[in-house]
């Protein structure tokens, strides 16, 4: 069996041709005038071997040359690990190192040779130093560009995978009359939705933010021992990495208990004016910065414009976070297959804030969000 096989990751069933996915690398290094790639753990190298591997002192690397088979080294006590791995079982050479042996020179043995070699963004600087050491007459650049473009457009099966951790984390949304309740901890509330995001079919829970009342105005809260009080704004933004790895991201605000103030009341009308502007402007050919300038025109002229602190949104799929990013100067055209939220947030410092938050997919003639829960203010009996 060759790499060009198509595979199936065991926990989820998303049918990926690797072979496909290198050989767009190679044909996007040669325009480049890139010889090899250096792909150490994490989204870059999932993509393109299937492979979750631990990010480790030891190196793991894929190393790609611009004409040639690639080859994935691993240290020893992963080999076992590596070679269940979809891109091994469907024919990527597997070399395994000792621990007194020379990893990088044995990882680079095949492209000794390279003039200019890209390696991954976030490689740790202990891994690229001693891969410099290993090839020294080579110029090292970042592959982040290179590889982030194979990623930009979602496949049919990236879809279905991003759908199915869409209503996943939607899933943990609906049961949210569950945790929230007048005197609860930020803490107690966090703790529960956490467990919820694994019972609804995620591996691993990526981020729970609980934002009452003031904390609300901090978009990266995360959470605090404080009390959800009566008529509380609660903004709840959770994600998870499902088995297939593809992630899901949604914000939600909430009101526990009794109605909130007045002003909360007004600008939140406007948030959720400008999500749905946004969403709506998403179509193949209009810029990425229109879909953010769209929505935030709308939260200024209603007076909250220096409240709107953070761009409109970002790419997901193998990480949470990734293009294209949803903000002004990114004048990227925005194509089918391109996934990102759409999450405008009004925050009021010392009071509360809020944020709606969807995953939405460019489709042929318009968009798809993905997440189908109310977006209208929640008021939860508390």
């Amino acid at each position: 069996m060759t790499y060009d096989a198509a595979v199936t990751c065991d926990a989820e069933r998303v049918e990926t041709d690797l072979g496909s996915r290198i050989r767009r690398v190679q044909a996007v290094m040669k325009s480049a005038g890139v010889d090899a790639v250096v792909v150490t753990p994490g989204a870059d190298l999932r993509y393109l071997t299937g492979y979750d591997a631990l990010p480790l002192e030891r190196l793991t690397a894929l190393v790609v040359p611009a004409d040639g088979e690639p080859v994935l080294v691993v240290p020893r006590l992963e080999q076992a690990e590596a070679e269940r791995s979809p891109g091994a079982r469907a024919g990527i050479r597997l070399e395994a190192h000792a621990e007194t042996e020379d990893a990088y020179g044995m990882a680079l043995r095949s492209v000794r040779g390279a003039q200019r070699l890209a390696v991954s963004d976030w490689t740790p600087a202990l891994h690229l130093f001693s891969l410099h050491g290993a090839l020294p007459h080579a110029d090292f650049q970042p592959a982040g560009s290179l590889l982030s473009d194979l990623r930009l457009r979602k496949g049919p099966d990236e879809l279905g995978a991003l759908r199915r951790a869409a209503a996943a984390i939607d899933r943990v949304h609906d049961r949210m009359t569950e945790f929230l309740e007048v005197g609860r901890s930020e803490r107690e509330v966090a703790a529960d939705l956490g467990n919820a995001i694994l019972a609804e079919g995620h591996a691993c829970v990526d981020f729970v933010i609980v934002g009452s009342g003031p904390n609300g105005a901090s978009p990266h809260h995360s959470i605090s021992d404080r009390l959800l009080d009566n008529g509380d704004p609660i903004v709840v933004d959770i994600g998870g990495t499902m088995p297939s790895g593809y992630c899901s991201d949604s914000t939600r605000t909430y009101v526990v208990g009794s109605q909130p103030d007045a002003e909360f009341l007004r600008y939140y009308g406007v948030l959720l004016q400008a999500q749905q502007a946004q969403c709506d402007a998403v179509r193949p050919g209009v810029s990425a910065e229109y879909v953010d300038r769209i929505g935030r025109r709308l939260i200024s002229d209603a007076g909250y414009g220096d409240r709107f602190i953070h761009r409109a949104g970002h790419g997901i799929g193998l990480d949470t976070h990734e293009r294209p990013y949803i903000v002004e100067g990114n004048d990227c055209e925005l194509e089918p297959g391109m996934v990102f939220s759409v999450e405008p947030g009004i925050y009021l410092p010392n009071r509360h804030g809020a944020r709606i938050e969807d995953i939405v997919a460019v489709t042929s003639d318009g968009a798809e969000r993905l997440n189908r829960t109310p977006r209208e203010l929640t008021v939860v009996a508390g």
